[in-house]
């Protein structure tokens, strides 16, 4: 497990550099942490590491937004927060999203664990004391 620390949101665009290369080969990855942790925001810096200039933002409502990046890269943004069951997630096609080999960035995952791909990058952001945000990398 590899650690970064972000004492504010100006070090998110090293951090997600770094991320980027971590991930190696990996496309799906997991964002675990609490409400209002940063999730989001640390999926906007890596959006922007890819190469999309489209806002980002939170799909909590829509449950994925899709990016394009400017080499015609897609990136699936996914917030699975206010999904009921995994049925939800199996109705959208998630199959075509997870397995099409364009990265996913997936938001609360704990609510589909039997949906997840068997390969995958886990990314844990917590907040201390200092509310400095402690992100760490897991595969």
């Amino acid at each position: 497990m590899k650690e970064f620390i972000a004492k504010n949101v100006a070090d998110l665009e090293t951090i997600s550099q770094q991320l980027l290369v971590e991930f190696g080969t990996e496309k799906i990855v997991l964002f675990k942490g609490e409400m209002g942790a940063g999730k989001t925001t640390l999926i906007k810096y890596l959006c922007k590491q890819l190469g999309i200039d489209d806002v980002t933002s939170s799909p909590t409502f829509s449950i994925v937004n899709e990016y394009v990046s400017n080499k015609e890269q897609k990136v699936y943004h996914f917030d699975f927060y206010r999904i009921n069951d995994e049925q939800e997630v199996m109705d959208m096609g998630y199959e075509d999203y997870f397995y099409g080999g364009a990265y996913c960035f997936i938001e609360w995952p704990e609510k589909i664990p039997n949906l997840i791909p068997e390969k995958f990058v886990v990314v844990t952001i917590e907040v201390d004391e200092y509310n400095n945000r402690i992100i760490s990398i897991a595969s």
